[in-house]
C-alpha cells in the first residue's frame, strides 16, 4: 500500500483543479455496480469509427448543430463574428469551414438547435452533482462512474475526481480503453475499486486500422491492473464488419480465463446513436457501415464463451 501513495500524484484542490466534461448522467444502471452517477470526460486517443460519444474525441469544447430544431430565426447570423451561418431560403447552413468554435451562437439559440458540447468543470462542483445522489448509493451499492472519451486522456482530473469520491465514501469505477501508462493505473489502484475495460479488437494490425492505437499498449494496461489485482470487467463491443471472428472471441475468453483480476465478460452490440451524433458534429460519417447483431447471433456468442471456460458472460 506503501508504494502505491508514493506515486500518487499531486492534485490541486477541489475547486482549482478543473476539467473538461460533456455530460453528467444520472440515475445509470449500465456503468457499474447499482445506480450511478455516470461522468463523461471529453478527450480520446481512440478514434473507433463505430463510436458511440463521438462527442468525447476531442478534447475542447464543440458546436452541435441539429437542423430539425432550427426555426430560420437568424439570430446566429446576426451574432457570428465569422459569419459562419448562412440563411438561404428555407435553409440554414453552418460553414464549418470558417467557425471558430467561439460558441457565440450556441448562446443565441432559442431552440437549441446550436448547443456546446463540452463544459469546464472544477472537481468541487461535478461532487456537488454526484453528492445528490449519496441515497440510491447506499441503497443500491452504487456509486460514480468516469467515462467518456478516455478518463485518462484527463489524467489529473479523473484522479482528482475518484480521490474525492473515495474520501466521501463513495464506489468508484472507470471506465477505459486502456490509453495509461503504468504509474497512472498504478495511483488509481488506490482509488479506484473497479475498472470497466474496453477491448475492442484483438488482431495488432486490426486494433490500429480500426482504433487507431497500437494493441501493444492496451494489453500493456490490462497486465498492470491484474498484477495490481484491481478488479476489472471486459467489456467487448462485438461488430459483425470489424472482429465477429472465432480468433477474437478466443482471445476474449484466453484474457479473462487467464487474468485473475477479471470479474467477468460483457458484451456489446453496436448502437447507431453515434452516427446522428456525428452528423450533428460535421464529421464525415458513411452511413450504414456497421450493424447490430441479432438475438440469434448473441446467444451463439454467449455460448460459444462459455464453451471456452467462462461463467460470468452477460449482453449489456
Amino acid at each position: 500500500m506503501g508504494q502505491h501513495q508514493e506515486i500518487s500524484p499531486p492534485v490541486p484542490n477541489e475547486e482549482e483543479n478543473v476539467g473538461i466534461v460533456f455530460d453528467i448522467q444520472r440515475m445509470s444502471v449500465h456503468d457499474g455496480p447499482g445506480i450511478r452517477t455516470t461522468v463523461f470526460l471529453k478527450g480520446c486517443p481512440f478514434h473507433c469509427l463505430w463510436c458511440h460519444n463521438p462527442e468525447g474525441i476531442s478534447s475542447h469544447p464543440q458546436l452541435l448543430y441539429t437542423p430539425s430544431l432550427c426555426m430560420l430565426c437568424g439570430k446566429c447570423v446576426s451574432v457570428c463574428p465569422q459569419g459562419a451561418h448562412v440563411i438561404q431560403g428555407q435553409e440554414h447552413k453552418l460553414v464549418r469551414s470558417v467557425c471558430q468554435v467561439c460558441l457565440t451562437c450556441a448562446a443565441a439559440c432559442p431552440t437549441r438547435a446550436l448547443e456546446v458540447t463540452g463544459k469546464t468543470l472544477s472537481v468541487a462542483e461535478v461532487m456537488k452533482q454526484v453528492e445528490k445522489d449519496v441515497p440510491f448509493y447506499d441503497e443500491s451499492a452504487g456509486g460514480i462512474t468516469l467515462s467518456g472519451g478516455e478518463p485518462l486522456f484527463q489524467f489529473s482530473f479523473a484522479y482528482g475526481l475518484v480521490l474525492a469520491a473515495k474520501r466521501r465514501g463513495i464506489h468508484t469505477c472507470m471506465e477505459t480503453s486502456g490509453y495509461g501508462n503504468p504509474d497512472q493505473f498504478r495511483a488509481l489502484a488506490e482509488v479506484i475499486d473497479l475498472f470497466l475495460f474496453d477491448f475492442k479488437e484483438s488482431d495488432p494490425n486490426r486494433c490500429k486500422q480500426f482504433t487507431g492505437v497500437a494493441l501493444e499498449q492496451v494489453l500493456e494496461s490490462l497486465e498492470t491492473l491484474d498484477r495490481l489485482h484491481v478488479p476489472f470487467v471486459l467489456r467487448c463491443i462485438i461488430l459483425p464488419e470489424v472482429n465477429l471472428r472465432e480468433d477474437h472471441l478466443v482471445a476474449i475468453a484466453k484474457l479473462a480465463r487467464t487474468m485473475s483480476s477479471c470479474h467477468g465478460v460483457e458484451l456489446l452490440s453496436y448502437h447507431p446513436l453515434g452516427q446522428s451524433k456525428r452528423r450533428r458534429l460535421g464529421y464525415d460519417y458513411e452511413e450504414g457501415c456497421f450493424s447490430s447483431l441479432t438475438h440469434e447471433q448473441q446467444a451463439a456468442i454467449v455460448e460459444f464463451l462459455r464453451e471456452m471456460g467462462l461463467e460470468r458472460v452477460h449482453w449489456r
